[in-house]
């Protein structure tokens, strides 16, 4: 019972772990302290297996239970054992890839692509974000691409409302609530 209970701790985040900035094309996330390249995914990434991690990012407006906009995006780790290096391929909401990545890089490039677009917000709302991240379940792998064009948007959002499975990890974080205007200055 113990060991549970400090896992749900290690796996719910608070909020100073997910950072929200303004940017060009709305909200910015970034998290420096967090890491999801560790456990069984980072193991298997040693063993030469690809892993895939899927993203949720929610924007919660007026209230926390009212979603007013929502992301899915994949991200398909390797690791080359000879430069002990990572690459990054984002494989849903446009194809870009990057490599010879230390993993602090690999998680904050993920964190870079990721954006949550603000454009009829008003500035006073409260607002909250919120980031799931779920390493895929190898054996689930295959049914997430459609034919030859990728990932299935209708496949991700089946994954996150599956239940997690036991050998899956899984990271929620959570930031809010805050304003706009709040961050304008």
């Amino acid at each position: 019972m113990l060991s549970l209970c400090l896992a749900a701790f290690a796996m719910a985040l608070s909020s100073e772990d997910l950072l929200v900035t303004p940017g060009p094309d709305g909200l910015r996330l970034s998290a420096p302290r967090f890491h999801f390249l560790v456990g069984q995914s980072l193991a298997h990434l040693h063993d030469g297996v690809s892993v895939p991690f899927d993203f949720q990012l929610t924007l919660f407006g007026g209230s926390r239970e009212r979603a007013i906009w929502r992301s899915f995006d994949r991200f398909v780790f390797s690791y080359d054992l000879w430069e002990e290096r990572f690459a990054v391929a984002r494989v849903s909401n446009g194809r870009r890839s990057v490599s010879n990545l230390l993993p602090p890089a690999a998680e904050r490039w993920c964190f870079d692509q990721l954006a949550v677009p603000t454009a009829g917000i008003g500035q006073d709302t409260p607002l909250w974000v919120r980031l799931e991240i779920r390493s895929e379940d190898q054996k689930d792998g295959a049914p997430m691409l459609a034919d030859n064009e990728g990932i299935s948007i209708a496949s991700l959002i089946e994954v996150f409302s599956r239940p997690v499975r036991r050998a899956q990890q899984r990271w929620v974080i959570d930031n809010g609530p805050f304003r706009l205007a709040d961050l304008q200055r």
